[in-house]
């Protein structure tokens, strides 16, 4: 089916409303369902069952049809050329407008598809440098935030249709050019028609993204989505569409139907929509290797050549040789000894007349002027210049010319005069600020000459950037120089006895012209005073030229074909050359031909952009002919819209004099000078020719005259014959330079004497470029003389016309074809460009991107066009480059209006624009980024093997000598211990069970050691807060307990509501005094009661809490009017404040019957965004201390110091329980008090010299940051942390390595080891698994393949190697506690070194969830789960946790090998993508890296696209060009296709108190629209 089919859908779909019930709900209206029915009779039915309700309208697709038969028809003979030449008329079988009138076509197809626009907010739109932008009654802006909800998700949703369509082409065209997928076509239409309805009536994010997941996923979607969209749909009652809107629902929805009212209908969906481009299909199965080898390698996709591709078919091509340079009577032996003829002969005849920015002649400079001023500055140049009484310049000594556009007649007396003083003149454009486009490269050049001299006029000097001391500022990059200025007063007349050198012309260098590469690098491309004046000759033949003709020039006269006609063969003729400046162009473009009107002038040089402009000024002009000119040279004839320009350029001005065969295109370029020229009608040459090619046939460098795809056609002018002198030939691009066939496409090379010579400097390019040896097929070199490269892209066509098709510098090879950066442009400037962006301002150029070239587009907007109609010219762009040239476009980006690098007369500084734009500092306006339709190299996606049995596993294990993945801590049995617990044992009061329990400890040492210090808490100002001994602790906990017990009941649930500080630790063993469960609960953030009160209910609801003890003003906090706008404060328990309790011993202590009963209740939100309890007994609690006091050998004598929250895992147990437990004194830093104070933790333990410190991520974070430029004056305030012997990170995470390597080096200055600092590893089940302690060796790192990780694999490898991800141990394990690694799926254990889940054995384990829904599945299978095979008796604890064991060559305390663990990521978290398994921190890793104004990010799927959330740290500016650069580096790094880019503001990405990621949280907001996003991008 054709693409125009959605057409037809459509039409269809809308008359439905309209027809009886009777027809409407017939089966037959559905479309092909699994039965036994092809398209053609399904459509034949429906069309008679139809016929007398559907009005018989025109197909558009016939007309756009018959349009297409018809200019076809006159492309036929495009290789025969016309061989007489009419007078006044032009062959109107090579119309310009065919090309136009091809893009329309091509864009009918898309007609009913609308590309929908991103979300922005309203301070990212458009505003250009001139502060105009869509005027406020327009609706260029996004909607109000109440009713963008909404569009957002229709727009995303619509882009997926979009992206599904032209992925569909785009990969059948990838494989299998100019052919298209039918079937894709048809599913994706009907889905498509589907669509139309969905914004009308559903609204909710959730009911969208399950559809796309819908449109994308080859299998059934999880139940809760169907039961989602089944409870919403049956809401909406859209009858009489809800029928129709169910029937397009796929397979898996079918029991929807059974709520219809009415007749049910058939399942119509007779296939699967495609997948997105080649990136998701499915791989032939490998074989299945080894299972005992962990080595995979991720190879992508290769693009295969076509076999059906176009190839060469003509025979080789012989060299072709223009006319031989003719002999001139008479001709001067150099181009300065021209100029003495002409200056001493003819001193009255003009040389050049100069315009001001009016127009008016503002001087004529005659020859005899141009000979004497230029004595005069050679003569100063030579012996008026000196240092230190020697002559500054020496012959051949290269000097800079520094002259404005609108001042051609100083830089011709500057460069003749240079010329006779036999220096080296090196014309540069006028740097007007030091952050000009190249300006920096200009310097190089400069610099790599030798420049020390710049000349200049007194005007530009003037305006010149200063420094403070006056003098002209140095540029970056740049040489230093001396500006002199050449102005009359400056320069010497010479004596008369004194006269320049006049030699012959010799192979010295006579100039130096710049030229800059495809990549911004600038060269000097050195011309010889003979090949100089070799031009000059050849010009004056191929132009046929006369003395004292007049010539008016638009081009640039510092260098190609400016330089060569106007300064250069204008004087060796003795020609009058009216030099129009840019600046008049500008305000006036008409002004070029009012001069040739007025001189009557018989050449004129310009470019087809100096045509096209002219043609929008004609109108006010009547009375001007152009009769006189018999040459109108085309500098850029070769771009492929320039034959648009002469063809509507002769349309206009026929009628005002100008002759159809005065129009000469010409190629040149600055290595070769001029290649070709079209020579003028007199000389007797064969008539011009056109080819209308295929595009494709060019892709892959074949010329093919079109006959089969009417679109795909480029049609290009000849560039007339090759220069006198001159042999030319076509070689190969790449490779050896062998000619090329004569059907073929290649790189033109010309042997002349009138070429550059060479690189300056450069060697190695100038003999690739210069020195180039085209050989035969047979490996025989065609000639003795050296070619050069003209970097012209070619062929030479019937009556040795040469035609060029393109440019080195725009080739973009994709996927193995050739695509022209002009021609996009080209196609681009045909889909009414002049409504939306300027015409002259749009960028084309590649970036590579995954092994392959990716095209951009970027234009500047106008101000005046509104937000929508720029997205739909950006949309239609995109589609019109996809038909005609049958590549996808990876980003197209408009800026505003002057923001892009100018090259010095006007045009796009192409490379700056790539530069910027790789680097971020585009700053666009809009931007439409289409990754899914031409990354088609991806890696295949992994397909899972069957798993292999668990004998076949032990066995495997037992060939490659690897052991079971396996370790454990030291024996606590075995290990002296001498704490306080045996104390309590031996303690007359105390029975042996006692000892399990911690509050019996806290009672013992209240008797035993009642004034020993315990805990020391400190605030902002670093001096002590509150502090407790035993004995104060003990009896504080006595009056909560006797508060207690008159209230509530043995195991009632306590919440426990404190700001961290002694009163949430006196509470919480009151709470085990009275025999109560406590659960502390951090306190809702007073300025954002919105957010953190919401979670302080649902802990207590879930956890059952029948009392709060919180203090008096938090519990006035909880029954404010600003809580009760959160919640529900009448639904509250109990609330008491514990701030007056009275002095009151309970009468009796409670004493639990067994040590298993519960002790405290922890709760967490964990980084998936699921709260979870886990239950904490006695015998837990006591072990939990145990194993931390001796890993870490914890006595009474000893100090820690703690900057942890205090209210959930091992942040729990060190602040509440361990120093009651070990006796020591625990130095308590709130991390809420560093937000004031950042230095507060470090001085703390800098003055308490503690030897063992606790931190957060979060925390090490706010170090990092806020006192990384502050460590001096913490030295000089005698901060001192070489104390410390251990600084430990309580995380549940992957320990982040980049972060603790930042912070060791920063306060390496205060004395911190760097081995010093180091992480531990919990999570719910167990809170303290790993903890690095005091004794044992270092922790260990190591580099594996993040590749392999991607497959569940384990890849050691080097340091710096491609993909390597270091990964640092996750501590020692803690004495008493078994790991073992396990197969996520299987259950069975691993080898070491392989990637598995982490479970753990240990008396310190929670006992399970406390839940209010109490799943027991759950339950039983995180925290009582046995090995499938081997050890099958020990019971273990999942962690939720993937990670490996490594044994090392280190030996442990007990004299074995050291067994390192290595955490990877949570499971949980980690996203299945193409078959592979990715974790988010590894993305996150690379995103943050790509820009240095991304301050966080944060990733997560949803139905299969991956979301990437990033906030902006600077200028609301900089966020749309976050979308390419996020993109790039996914796709480079990861390969993957990012689907969404939000950019949001700094702090939106949550946060927990350990400084984890919430991405589920974030996903959630997103989903709700709740983030307030800056930009949103659909890659889609």
């Amino acid at each position: 089916m054709q693409k125009c089919d959605s057409t037809k859908i459509i039409s269809r779909l809308v008359q439905l409303s309209t027809l009886p019930k009777c027809v409407r709900f017939k089966p037959l209206l559905d479309l092909p369902c699994h039965r036994d029915i092809t398209q053609k009779g399904y459509e034949k039915k429906r069309g008679k069952l139809l016929a007398p309700y559907i009005p018989q309208i025109q197909d558009p697709s016939l007309q756009i049809d018959n349009r297409i038969q018809a200019s076809s028809q006159a492309l036929l003979p495009g290789s025969k050329h016309n061989k007489t030449r009419a007078a006044n008329t032009r062959d109107e079988r090579f119309r310009s407008d065919l090309h136009t009138e091809a893009v329309q076509a091509a864009l009918a197809k898309y007609k009913e598809r609308k590309m929908p626009m991103p979300s922005k907010r309203r301070s990212v739109l458009v505003q250009s440098s001139v502060e105009a932008c869509t005027p406020p009654g327009k609706t260029s802006h996004s909607p109000p935030r109440a009713h963008r909800k909404l569009s957002r998700y229709t727009h995303w949703f619509n882009r997926v249709i979009q992206g599904s369509s032209t992925s569909s082409s785009a990969s059948s065209t990838s494989s299998h050019p100019g052919g298209r997928s039918a079937t894709t076509t048809n599913t994706t239409n009907s889905t498509l028609t589907f669509y139309l309805f969905f914004p009308s009536y559903i609204s909710s994010p959730y009911i969208i993204i399950c559809f796309i997941y819908m449109s994308f996923s080859t299998v059934s979607p999880p139940r809760f989505i169907i039961q989602y969209i089944t409870s919403h749909i049956l809401n909406f009652h859209i009858c009489p569409y809800y029928t129709l809107v169910l029937s397009y629902l796929p397979p898996f929805f079918h029991p929807l139907h059974s709520h219809c009212v009415g007749v049910p209908v058939n399942s119509r969906v007779s296939s699967k929509i495609q997948q997105l481009l080649n990136t998701l299909k499915r791989p032939k199965r490998p074989p299945l290797r080894e299972f005992f080898v962990d080595d995979f390698e991720e190879l992508l996709d290769v693009q295969q050549p076509d076999p059906n591709q176009p190839k060469p078919e003509g025979q080789q091509m012989s060299p072709l040789e223009g006319e031989p340079l003719g002999v001139v009577t008479n001709w001067p032996p150099s181009l300065p000894a021209a100029l003495q003829r002409w200056g001493t002969t003819q001193p009255k005849s003009p040389c050049l007349t100069a315009l001001d920015n009016a127009g008016k002649p503002v001087y004529t400079l005659t020859y005899g002027k141009l000979w004497t001023r230029s004595q005069k500055l050679a003569y100063t140049l030579l012996n008026k210049l000196s240092t230190r009484n020697e002559p500054l310049l020496m012959p051949g000594d290269r000097v800079a010319l520094v002259f404005p556009n609108n001042d051609p007649v100083m830089f011709m007396v500057a460069f003749y005069g240079c010329l006779l003083a036999e220096l080296v003149p090196v014309p540069i454009e006028v740097p007007l600020t030091r952050k000009d486009a190249g300006s920096q490269q200009i310097g190089f050049l400069l610099g790599s000459c030798g420049v020390t001299l710049a000349l200049t006029t007194d005007a530009c000097q003037k305006g010149l950037p200063k420094a403070q001391t006056g003098e002209v500022a140095t540029f970056k990059g740049w040489p230093r120089l001396l500006w002199f200025v050449t102005d009359g007063k400056h320069v010497v007349k010479p004596p008369k006895d004194w006269h320049p050198p006049l030699r012959e012309a010799s192979n010295d260098i006579a100039y130096i012209e710049y030229k800059t590469s495809k990549e911004g690098s600038t060269m000097g491309i050195t011309v010889s005073h003979s090949a100089m004046l070799a031009h000059c000759h050849a010009l004056t033949q191929a132009c046929g030229y006369t003395e004292a003709e007049t010539i008016t020039n638009v081009l640039d006269f510092k260098r190609e074909a400016g330089l060569w006609h106007g300064v250069l063969t204008s004087v060796m003729n003795r020609m009058h050359v009216i030099s129009i400046p840019y600046s008049l162009m500008k305000v006036n473009p008409l002004s070029w031909i009012q001069k040739v009107h007025t001189f009557k002038a018989r050449v004129a040089v310009v470019k087809s952009r100096d045509m096209h402009w002219s043609l929008l000024a004609q109108r006010d002009q009547r009375d001007i002919s152009l009769s006189s000119l018999r040459m109108l040279i085309v500098a850029d004839g070769a771009n492929p819209w320039s034959i648009s320009s002469c063809d509507a350029f002769l349309n206009v001005f026929q009628a005002r004099g100008l002759r159809p065969e005065v129009i000469c295109p010409c190629a040149s370029s600055s290595e070769a000078m001029t290649v070709a020229i079209r020579r003028p009608p007199e000389m007797g040459v064969p008539p011009p020719g056109k080819a209308v090619l295929s595009m494709s046939g060019l892709s892959h460098s074949v010329i093919r005259v079109d006959t089969e795809e009417k679109l795909s056609v480029l049609t290009v002018q000849d560039v007339g014959q090759v220069m006198p002198g001159a042999v030319v030939c076509v070689v190969r691009v790449e490779g050896t330079p062998y000619l090329c066939q004569t059907d073929e496409v290649g790189e033109i090379c010309v042997s002349s004497g009138s070429t550059g010579v060479a690189y300056y400097g450069l060697p190695g390019m100038t003999k690739n470029v210069f020195e180039t040896i085209p050989v035969t097929s047979s490996g025989v070199p065609i000639s003795d003389r050296p070619f050069t490269r003209t970097s012209l892209l070619g062929f030479v066509g019937p009556d040795s016309l040469v035609f060029v098709v393109g440019k080195m510098d725009g080739l973009m090879v994709v996927s193995g074809r050739r695509h022209n950066a002009d021609d996009v442009v080209a196609t681009a400037l045909a889909v009414e460009p002049m409504k939306f962006v300027y015409r002259g301002r749009i960028a084309v150029f590649s970036v590579s991107v995954l092994h392959d070239e990716r095209i951009v587009v970027v234009a500047e907007q106008r101000p005046d066009a509104s937000e929508e109609d720029s997205f739909q010219w950006m949309s239609r762009v995109l589609q019109a480059i996809d038909s005609i040239h049958q590549v996808g476009v990876y980003c197209l980006a408009l800026v505003p209006a002057n923001t892009l690098p100018k090259a010095p007369l006007g045009g796009i500084h192409i490379s700056d624009t790539k530069q910027r734009f790789l680097e971020g500092s585009l700053h666009p306006c809009n931007v439409l980024m289409c990754p899914h339709t031409c990354v088609t190299n991806l890696p295949k996606p992994r397909q899972k093997q069957p798993e292999v049995g668990p004998a076949s596993m032990i066995v495997g294990n037992l060939v490659a000598g690897k052991r079971i993945a396996q370790a454990c801590g030291r024996d606590v049995a075995q290990l002296e211990d001498n704490d306080q617990a045996r104390k309590v044992v031996s303690h007359p009061h105390f029975t042996h069970t006692t000892s399990l329990h911690i509050y019996y400890v806290l009672q013992w040492r209240a008797q035993a050691t009642p004034d020993h210090p315990l805990f020391l808490v400190l605030n902002a100002k670093g001096t002590v807060a509150s502090t407790a001994s035993c004995l104060q602790l003990h009896k504080r906990a006595e009056r909560v307990a006797a508060a207690l017990m008159g209230r509530l009941n043995t195991g009632d649930h306590v919440a426990l509501v404190y700001p961290p500080g002694i009163d949430l630790i006196a509470t919480f063993y009151g709470c085990l005094y009275a025999g109560c469960v406590p659960v502390t609960v951090r306190p809702p953030h007073p300025q954002n009661l919105a957010t953190t009160l919401p979670t302080v209910k649902m802990i207590v609801e879930v956890s059952k809490s029948v009392c709060i003890l919180t203090t008096q003003a938090i519990m006035k906090l909880l029954k404010s009017k600003e809580a009760a706008a959160a919640v529900d404060i009448k639904s509250w328990p109990m609330v008491l404040d514990t701030d007056d309790l009275p002095r009151k011993k309970s009468a009796q202590m409670y004493k639990p019957p067994t040590p298993e009963m519960l002790a405290y209740l922890d709760f967490s939100v964990s980084t998936t965004g699921i709260l979870a309890g886990v239950k904490m007994s006695h015998t837990a609690t006591s072990a939990l201390c145990r194993s931390i006091k001796l890993q870490c050998e914890l006595y009474p004598s000893r100090q820690i110091a703690i900057c942890l929250d205090p209210y959930c895992g091992l942040g729990f147990a060190l602040w509440c329980l361990c120093s009651v437990y070990s006796g020591h004194q625990s130095i308590l830093v709130p991390p809420l008090e560093l937000e004031s104070n950042a230095s507060l933790w470090l001085a703390a333990v800098s003055q308490y010299k503690v030897r063992v410190t606790f931190c957060s991520y979060s925390v090490m974070e706010m170090c990092t940051k806020g006192l990384g430029s502050q460590t001096e004056a913490l030295r000089l305030r005698n901060v001192n942390l070489s104390c410390v012997r251990t600084c430990m990170v309580v995380a549940e995470e992957r320990p982040r390595i980049a972060l603790t390597q930042s912070f060791s080096k920063i306060f390496k200055d205060l004395g911190l080891s760097p081995r010093a600092v180091s992480t531990t590893f919990g999570c719910r089940v167990n809170v303290a698994i790993c903890l690095q302690g005091t004794a044992g060796p270092d922790p260990t790192t190591v580099y594996v393949d993040m590749r392999a990780l991607r497959h569940d694999r384990v890849r050691l490898v080097e340091r710096g190697s491609p993909h390597s991800l270091p990964l640092m141990e996750s501590g020692k394990i803690l004495p008493g506690v078994k790991v073992i690694i396990a197969n996520t799926e299987t259950k069975g254990p691993l080898g070491d070194s392989h990637l598995g889940e982490i479970w753990v054995s240990s008396p310190h384990n929670a006992t399970g969830y406390y839940t209010v829904y109490g799943e027991e599945a759950l339950h039983a299978d995180h925290f009582n789960t046995k090995l499938s095979f081997g050890d099958t008796q020990t019971v273990w604890a999942r962690t939720g946790y993937l990670g490996f064991l490594r044994r090392t060559e280190l030996t442990d305390a007990s004299g074995e090998r050291h067994d390192a663990l290595y955490v990877v990521g949570s499971l949980d978290e980690t996203l299945e993508l193409r078959g592979m398994r990715y974790h988010p921190i590894d993305i996150e890793t690379s995103v943050i890296r790509s820009h240095k104004s991304i301050a966080e990010c944060a990733v997560f799927t949803w139905t299969n696209l991956l979301v990437v959330v990033v906030e902006l740290e600077g200028s609301e500016q900089e966020a749309l060009d976050l979308v390419a650069l996020v993109t790039n580096v996914v796709l480079e790094e990861h390969y993957l296709i990012v689907g969404v880019v939000v950019v949001v503001d700094p702090g939106v990405i949550p946060i927990n108190s350990r400084g984890e990621k919430q991405r589920m949280h974030l996903r959630d907001g997103f989903l709700a629209d709740q983030l307030d996003p800056i930009y949103v991008a659909y890659n889609m």
